[in-house]
Parts: structure tokens; C-alpha cells; sequence
């Protein structure tokens, strides 16, 4: 009878039972298509959204080509920060059609031409193998004032990486003819960018004319400062 009713700890469950073993899955966020992130501390205003959705409507609805911009909204209602952060997002979903259609707009709303902004479009167009569309573009600038050297070889690489022989001896007579490098020092790095292209697609004289017409040039310009 004693032993009937010793006390055995195993009989009593557990105040506090291990919870059962479970499986979980990994979630992983991400971008539902092959858009790239937006970029950080970017924020479209409303009205740069509406825009977008305005351009995206009437370029579902037309039933033009991709190269007729006519049937496009009008966007010169907008602010220059909201026409640059609509055009940043449109290249940032490979819509180049209205990318273009924005640039337009910067372009005779708030001259001159960007050349970061230039250099921007012509990279999405080459990524998207719209290289008639490059050239159309460099046909387009009439003039280079080149205040942001970063911009500016930005541009020549993007045009060279696309193959684009004439935009790019073209861009190399708009900076000759605007002066860059009369006014001031041109970079080394730049020179060395275009002649490396230019002798790329075989334009060796034009590459050594390059060379020197801007190294005297700078010489000249550093004879200047010492005067």
C-alpha cells in the first residue's frame, strides 16, 4: 500500500511543456520585376507621380510608333525638380519612349542641356539597345557647356560603349567648337577618354588632333595663370 502511493515525479506533466518543433520558410523581399531599387532618399512628389501615370496612360492608349512623342501630355506645367524626378524614375523602369519626352520638355523649358541628364538617358538607351535613339539625342545638343567634367565623360563613355562612331565625333567637334578648352584647363582624363574612343573606331587622325589641339590649349591656359 506504501508503495502504491510514493511519489513519482514522472507521472506529473510539466507546468511548462517544450514547444513542438516547427518548420519555417525564408520570406525574401524583393522587387516583383527587373526594376532596380529606387534610389535612396528619393521621394516622387505628387505631382512628378501624376505625371508618370499620365505618360503611361496615353503611351498604352496611342497607337503611334515609339518614336512619335506628339500624342504624349504636355509636362511644362511642371517644376524642373519634379520633371528631373520623373525622368529618373521612367529610366529607372526602362520606359525610355517617355524618358525622352520628359527630356524634351527640361530641354526647352530649362536651357541648356544637362550633360549628367544626357548622360543618364544614353545609358538606359544602350541598355535597352535603342542606339538610333543615341544618336538622335547627340544630334539634338546644340551646344556643351561643360561645367561638371564628371558628366561630360560620363556621356562620351556611354556613346562609345554603344558603338555610336558619329555621335561621338560629334560630341568631340561640340566641344571645340563651344570652346572647351579655351576657357580653361581640360582634364587629362578626358582627353584620354575621347581619343582612346575615337582611335576605337578608327579615327586615329582625328584622335591625334585631339590630343594636341587640347594640349596646347592647356599649356596656354596655364601660361595665362602665371602671368
Amino acid at each position: 500500500m506504501a508503495s502504491s502511493l510514493r511519489f513519482n515525479p514522472t507521472s506529473i506533466p510539466s507546468l511548462h511543456p517544450l514547444p513542438a518543433h516547427k518548420s519555417f520558410t525564408p520570406i525574401r523581399c524583393g522587387p516583383r520585376d527587373n526594376r532596380g531599387p529606387l534610389v535612396k532618399g528619393r521621394i516622387l512628389s505628387t505631382e512628378a507621380i501624376q505625371a508618370i501615370q499620365a505618360l503611361k496612360r496615353a503611351h498604352r492608349n496611342s497607337s503611334s510608333t515609339a518614336t512619335t512623342l506628339t500624342p504624349l501630355p504636355s509636362l511644362s506645367r511642371l517644376i524642373k525638380s519634379d520633371l528631373i524626378a520623373a525622368l529618373r524614375e521612367l529610366l529607372r523602369q526602362d520606359q525610355c519612349t517617355l524618358a525622352l519626352h520628359v527630356l524634351s520638355t527640361i530641354r526647352s523649358e530649362y536651357p541648356p542641356p544637362d550633360l549628367a541628364l544626357y548622360a543618364d538617358v544614353v545609358a538606359a538607351l544602350a541598355r535597352n539597345r535603342l542606339m538610333e535613339e543615341i544618336d538622335g539625342l547627340v544630334e539634338e545638343l546644340g551646344s556643351i557647356e561643360c561645367d561638371d567634367e564628371k558628366a561630360l565623360v560620363r556621356l562620351i563613355k556611354g556613346v562609345i560603349g554603344a558603338g555610336r562612331k558619329v555621335s561621338t565625333v560629334r560630341i568631340c567637334g561640340l566641344m571645340k567648337e563651344n570652346g572647351i578648352g579655351s576657357r580653361r584647363k581640360v582634364g587629362e582624363y578626358v582627353v584620354k577618354v575621347l581619343s582612346k574612343g575615337l582611335r576605337r573606331f578608327g579615327e586615329v587622325d582625328l584622335a591625334l588632333e585631339v590630343e594636341r589641339e587640347f594640349s596646347e590649349l592647356s599649356r596656354a591656359n596655364l601660361d595665362k595663370s602665371r602671368i
